[in-house]
């Protein structure tokens, strides 16, 4: 959310501040229906606009072309002291976009350049862009150098392939609006509702009715395995009893039901929750009733509650890099598992990451025989996280588990952690306790 924290600050300073949203196509297309409709949206709060948009072979009043790339032309920005730049390309390969990064990355003291696209960082294409010195990849190269020190962004979260390849317009097109409305109206909430753009909540509740009660009862309990979520209850009546009066205002409470439930047993629920102070909302279905309607609700809010559930999770930090991270140590399988996600995240030998993962497990700065003996079960929370930051920061236990108290998302954490520390606390190659992890390997 700091994209939106800078959208933030720009709404509020439209004197000497702007967003540019540019893109090819679709992106471009997108960056014209956002920008207009936010500025509208400001208009009407008789606030001064503060985005445009640029497009790829269109008003050209705004663009200085060259070659085969363009950049941010001077009366877009000029007498502007911060400009967001939100440059689209879902495949990280438009040369138009690539030549306004560039420019930006040239200017930071004025510039925040931000990528949005959809393939990982070292997929963004590397051939030749005519008339320049660099490639696509380059540019995201500089874009992560500049994003460590929070100059620039880049998001690229996966959406897997599209189903007709090349057609960047339906998943990465559906994606893009997502993000920018997402980044969009944080901001406007934040500046004019003093909704602050905030990633730490508590908990989220669903309470239901019926067959949609079942699903966000099916929803709740995956969460348990898949991400190593907390328990759950299962009546209103725990809820009512245990849950609600621990909840405040950092809560989120979502009432699940259609219009053929008990409407006052839902505005009594809605009522009870509403003296909690806890943010309150509602997945509800009114249409003409039919079995065939019914699977439509129940499918609609299937992919909701999946939604709701895998955000909430990532923002716990429970996800790195689109892989579960936080996977619980209980038997030889997730051992093995877990061993693997610490190689793959770190490039660190088995031996190495075994080791890093066992100080983890049992608190041990230092691994002694005794440990061999003992059964491997995760009796800590977030063991592969705090495993993986040691590896990646060279930090103690100590150290790691503090970071990720503060940062919970793995990849603050470990940027947290690099600020402090430049040395690796595991030494290459020699591990002094293969004994102890050759007992695992067996």
């Amino acid at each position: 959310m700091e994209v939106a924290l800078r959208v933030e600050t720009i709404i509020k300073d439209p004197e000497n501040s702007l967003v540019v949203l540019s893109g090819c196509g679709t992106s471009g297309r997108l960056a014209f229906l956002i920008a207009t409709t936010f500025n509208k949206a400001l208009k009407e709060l008789n606030k001064q606009p503060v985005y445009t948009y640029t497009i790829a072979g269109g008003d050209r009043q705004v663009l200085i072309m060259k070659c085969m790339y363009t950049y941010v032309h001077i009366y877009v920005c000029e007498g502007k002291k911060h400009v967001l730049y939100i440059g689209i390309s879902c495949g990280l390969s438009a040369p138009f976009v690539a030549g306004q990064l560039d420019f930006c990355l040239q200017h930071l003291q004025v510039y925040t350049p931000v990528l949005i696209g959809f393939n990982p960082a070292n997929q963004a294409r590397s051939d030749p862009i005519q008339g320049s010195t660099f490639t696509f990849y380059d540019i995201v190269q500089r874009m992560q150098a500049a994003a460590i020190h929070q100059k620039a962004f880049l998001i690229n979260p996966a959406v897997g392939p599209e189903a007709v390849s090349g057609s960047s317009r339906m998943k990465g097109g559906s994606a893009t609006k997502i993000l920018l409305e997402v980044i969009t109206q944080a901001a406007h909430g934040a500046a004019f509702a003093q909704r602050p753009i905030t990633l730490h909540g508590r908990c989220v509740c669903y309470l239901g009715w019926g067959r949609l009660g079942v699903l966000g009862l099916i929803d709740a309990s995956e969460c348990v395995p898949t991400f190593g979520g907390s328990d759950f209850y299962i009546s209103h009546e725990d809820f009512l009893s245990t849950v609600l009066p621990s909840l405040n205002d950092k809560d989120t409470v979502i009432l699940i039901y259609t219009e053929f439930d008990d409407q006052s047993e839902v505005s009594k629920m809605a009522a009870r929750v509403k003296e909690q102070n806890c943010k309150l909302h509602t997945i509800v279905h009114r249409t003409e009733e039919g079995a065939a309607v019914e699977k439509q609700w129940e499918l609609s809010t299937k992919l909701m509650l999946n939604s709701i559930s895998t955000g909430a999770h990532v923002l716990k930090g429970k996800i790195y890099q689109n892989y579960m991270i936080d996977v619980q140590v209980t038997n030889s399988k997730l051992y093995q598992r877990a061993t693997r996600l610490l190689q793959k995240f770190s490039g660190r030998s088995e031996i190495q990451c075994q080791e890093a993962l066992l100080k983890a497990v049992y608190a041990k700065e230092e691994l002694n025989d005794s440990i061999a003996l003992k059964d491997v079960c995760a009796h800590a929370k977030r063991v592969v996280p705090l495993a993986l930051v040691c590896l990646l920061t060279g930090c103690s236990l100590v150290e790691a588990e503090s970071n990720l108290e503060n940062q919970p998302i793995i990849r603050d954490a470990v940027t947290a952690g690099n600020t402090g520390r430049k040395k690796n606390i595991l030494s290459e190659p020699e591990c002094n306790n293969n004994n102890v992890l050759n007992h695992y390997l067996k």
